[in-house]
């Protein structure tokens, strides 16, 4: 059974046993964590929530995402800006589908 869930302002299509890497939030490493913003649990589809419907995760880990290089420039104009960027995420890992 698959459902699709909404955290940090986007949707994640898990299945159980998956491991996801999303938006931070907060919980130590192996601590469970539930989601409750169900949109859709296999056929069935919310309006906009599935009633009753949760998703059970453990964290496996705080991290930062991969660096994003952010470069602007204006020709002509000895403009030059360069800067990195380092997403803080958690990695968890999905055991359980409640519907």
């Amino acid at each position: 059974m698959y459902a699709v869930i909404k955290t940090g302002g986007k949707q994640y299509n898990v299945t159980t046993g998956d491991v996801v890497k999303i938006e931070k939030i907060a919980g130590e490493e192996g601590k469970e964590v539930v989601f409750n913003e169900v949109l859709s649990l296999g056929e069935n589809f919310g309006n906009p929530l599935v009633a009753g419907a949760s998703v059970k995760a453990v964290v496996l880990k705080q991290a930062k995402d991969a660096k994003v290089i952010v470069f602007k420039k204006k020709r002509r104009q000895n403009y030059r800006r360069k800067n990195g960027h380092r997403q803080n995420i958690t990695i968890v890992k999905i055991t359980d589908i409640l519907g």
